[in-house]
């Protein structure tokens, strides 16, 4: 008796057992480290937006203007993780069948099957925390684009803008380079958002301060900061948030990561002292402005190479954003006479543009065997890497370029772009929010 019944129960136990085994074979392995790194990644990211980037900004404009400048970050921060969430995340990170190389599917729209799944890019970690920290860098790109135009858009040009701005030139470009495009497969490299964030915000910004114009009394009225504070604890703040932008983009807690924290470090605090040293050097004094300015223009360089180069190339990379993005805020400017109005195309255009360059220079799979085992940038062997991205950068340059063009015209047609002569000398805050700073 006891016989027949192993003879029934042994083989369907097995069978059972084999496909517990294969199920949990299927199922994604959890790594909690880098799960915990890249939650706490994604919290440093946030910050650099808010109130990171709110209080950089404040700082750097009139009195008048100094809470319609803060709430740009603030409500951009809403308004793109509601269409992140809804559409974003899914166009960009997704396989877009026959599009695919272009745009995404729809197929994680809503949060459509995010539960139990992970993400080709970051296998160790759920798929939801790599929704949210993707979120963050969706949400920091457009908010730097508005210190472009800061004192004189409408805010309800500023949300319809922002809105088809992320859909149709964030999502895509973000795509072509990281999920699964065109460009990624042409071996275009960016790290954590040379190209995807930094140049397209800076190409954006440019030609936002083109379009709409310069500010009344632009060149003959003192437009000074009103309070540089602020800009300290804000550049402070996006400095300790980069090392989230930067680190947090090896999508694990391991060694890759702890390169990619060292570099932004270095690269930081060296286009910090150098441009200082020219400023100090040209006009007698460091200004507080021009510290502040090098070191994000550090960190905004070294964005594309920080998981790719080697210390040594980082100081290298941060002494030349120092100078380039110094020379592009004061003097190109000057010279061309737009009004950058908080130099966002000088130090994350120009940042983007030289640091997407200097990764086909600098790159080497001493740090990261991207090309499993072949040489990677021009020091690694490989010059035509740096032909690769320069490609990446005349292909989004010029999307973004046209893109932003016609968005601003769409805005302008449906609800106009800037506000009155009037409301730009009383001041947006109380022109716009019917609020002031006491």
């Amino acid at each position: 008796m006891l016989k027949t019944i192993a003879r029934i129960c042994v083989p369907t136990m097995l069978v059972a057992a084999a496909a517990t085994t294969a199920q949990a074979a299927d199922k994604p392995r959890i790594d909690t480290g880098d799960t915990a790194w890249l939650l706490m990644a994604t919290v440093l990211v946030l910050m650099m937006n808010i109130p990171g980037l709110a209080l950089f900004y404040a700082g750097m404009v009139r009195k008048k203007n100094v809470l319609a400048t803060a709430v740009q970050a603030f409500s951009v921060a809403a308004l793109v993780t509601v269409l992140w969430f809804v559409v974003g995340y899914s166009l960009a990170f997704t396989d877009g069948g026959g599009l695919n190389g272009v745009i995404g599917s729809l197929s994680r729209a809503v949060g459509k099957g995010l539960q139990g799944s992970v993400h080709e890019l970051a296998k160790s970690v759920p798929e939801n925390v790599f929704l949210m920290y993707q979120a963050t860098f969706a949400v920091i790109t457009p908010a730097i684009i508005a210190g472009a135009f800061a004192e004189r858009m409408k805010f309800s040009a500023m949300m319809w803008f922002m809105a088809l701005w992320v859909l149709f030139v964030y999502v895509p470009v973000a795509h072509w380079v990281w999920g699964g495009g065109f460009l990624g497969a042409a071996g275009v490299l960016d790290f954590a958002g040379g190209l995807v964030v930094h140049l397209n915000a800076g190409i954006a910004g440019l030609v936002c301060c083109i379009v709409i114009g310069k500010r009344h009394g632009y060149g003959t009225e003192n437009m000074a900061p009103h309070n540089l504070v602020l800009t300290l604890i804000g550049t402070s703040l996006l400095w300790v948030g980069w090392f989230g932008f930067n680190a947090g983009s090896a999508l694990s807690s391991g060694e890759l990561a702890g390169s990619a924290m060292l570099n932004t470090h270095i690269a930081a605090a060296t286009a910090a002292l150098v441009w200082m040293a020219i400023e100090w050097g040209s006009r007698g004094k460091p200004s507080v402005l021009g510290i502040l300015t090098g070191a994000i223009a550090g960190l905004g360089t070294i964005t594309p190479a920080a998981g790719y180069v080697e210390p040594w190339a980082a100081l290298v990379i941060g002494a030349a954003a120092g100078v380039v993005c110094y020379w592009a805020s004061v003097i190109l400017k000057t010279r061309l006479g737009y009004d950058d109005s908080l130099d966002v195309f000088g130090v994350h255009g120009v940042g983007g543009i030289l640091g997407s360059i200097l990764v086909g220079v600098f790159a080497t799979r001493v740090i990261n065997d991207v090309a499993k085992g072949q040489p990677v940038g021009l020091v690694d062997g490989n010059a035509g890497q740096v032909l690769t991205q320069l490609y990446g950068v005349v292909v989004i340059g010029a999307f973004c370029a046209v893109g932003t063009w016609v968005i601003l015209k769409i805005v302008d047609a449906m609800v106009g772009l800037r506000v009155t002569r009037d409301e730009e000398v009383e001041g947006l805050d109380t022109a716009l929010h019917g609020e002031r700073v006491q």
